[in-house]
């Protein structure tokens, strides 16, 4: 029996051990293929390939395994989208992007506490929506419409797929057809703040629907918690102060020299 436990033990170490090391290759490859092939085409392979499971499935339960890994999905495509914009040298950035996605996938990815699971959404709606930003900022603006509507779809149903709601469908396509309006109406004036040459670029419509997200979030906490007792005064704090801040980002951190 005591051979029986030592043999298992030393399984479970070293299959933890594989897991670590192809999750650093996974988050270290897709960057690195990227920089070095100029292109996104083989770290989004990479990032697909990692995700095969949902496709080892019959028909049926595709969707249903696309729509429950659309936020892994979201954070690991935007990763490549982003080193691949950012240029085919190695900046910065690129270093910044393969520590954090690495970050992701050991640590930030395995988690599903409440508070996780929120923090999941919003990493996807940042990196999501600076992606498709860049990504689309000499495209149609359906293009972008399209992609805030899924990300804001995916961020939420993320969160509430953890939650104790049964059809949470209504609230999901709301949430989507937010961010697609919100994308609909920001794109005529994009916003990109650069810093030097670090490739750091950050679109100002990722920050504010990375804010509406946690507000909007907040508001349906808030809601089920309290029912038929809820007033304003339970969300009035996280949404005035997500109102003032992307008032004051709009007015104040909107000069033209960052316009794409």
């Amino acid at each position: 029996m005591a051979d029986y436990i030592l043999a298992r033990k030393s399984r479970n170490i070293a299959s933890n051990m594989v897991h670590i090391f192809l999750n650093l290759l996974l988050g270290i490859g897709s960057v690195l293929v990227t920089v070095l092939s100029g292109s996104p085409l083989l770290g989004l392979i990479l990032v697909l390939a990692s995700k095969w499971r949902i496709f080892a499935v019959r028909s049926r339960y595709l969707w249903l395994n696309i729509k429950s890994n659309l936020v892994d999905l979201i954070v690991g495509i935007s990763v490549v989208l982003l080193t691949y914009y950012a240029g085919p040298e190695f900046l910065p950035v690129d270093f910044i992007l393969m520590a954090f996605y690495c970050i992701w996938l050991l640590f930030i990815k395995p988690l599903s506490s409440e508070a996780a699971t929120l923090a999941q959404s919003l990493i996807a709606v940042f990196l999501g929506m600076s992606a498709a930003t860049i990504m689309t900022a000499s495209l149609n603006s359906a293009v972008l419409i399209l992609l805030a509507f899924l990300i804001g779809y995916a961020a939420s149903r993320h969160v509430l797929s953890q939650s104790n709601d049964k059809d949470f469908t209504l609230t999901t396509l709301v949430c989507g057809l937010v961010f697609a309006e919100i994308a609909w109406l920001s794109y005529t004036w994009s916003i990109i703040y650069t810093f030097g040459s670090t490739g750091i670029r950050i679109p100002q419509l990722a920050i504010i629907l990375t804010i509406f997200a946690f507000v909007y979030n907040y508001t349906r906490q808030a809601m089920i918690k309290y029912q038929d007792d809820f007033r304003f005064k339970h969300i009035i704090g996280p949404v005035i102060f997500g109102a003032v801040l992307i008032a004051v980002i709009v007015i104040g951190f909107s000069n033209p020299i960052f316009n794409i």
